[in-house]
């Protein structure tokens, strides 16, 4: 996978590609409102995969508290996906967030896609809920270089 590139960018210098990524997944392929998509990206960290140096895939992290992360809007254009890209993404999410020292991440997992975030570390606590009128789960991931302390 030479060809993928992952970035950490600016909302402000990126929002073209973020919101294009976004809108292609979650609004028009899902049916997800685009006033509830779009909602805390002015005060998250936004993540950029680029594939032949063209973006196409995106990710944010917000600081629930200087405990919590979440990480939120993984998404891959249908072109790209079956490459790995939401598991790269997601690998540098948490390389990120583990750099700054915080306990654990949230995350509120599409059902269909929860095995990637078991396979990454994250367990499943409660029960399955709607979000936007899709099935999700809250899944956590402890950050193992906290849990010695």
């Amino acid at each position: 996978m030479s060809d993928l590139e992952i970035k950490i960018v600016h909302y402000a210098e990126a929002v073209t590609e973020i919101r294009t990524i976004r809108h292609q997944v979650f609004t028009v392929e899902q049916g997800v409102e685009s006033t509830l998509e779009f909602d805390g990206d002015d005060t998250a960290q936004h993540l950029l995969a680029y594939l032949n140096y063209q973006p196409v895939g995106t990710a944010r992290i917000r600081y629930l508290s200087p405990q919590t992360a979440k990480i939120e809007r993984l998404a891959v254009l249908s072109t790209a996906r079956g490459r790995g890209i939401g598991r790269e993404l997601m690998q540098v999410a948490l390389e990120v967030i583990a750099s700054k020292k915080v306990e654990e991440t949230v995350v509120h997992a599409q059902e269909y896609i929860k095995q990637l975030y078991h396979n990454l570390g994250f367990e499943q606590v409660g029960e399955r809920f709607d979000e936007a009128g899709i099935s999700h789960v809250k899944m956590i991931k402890k950050c193992q270089s906290n849990l010695s302390k």
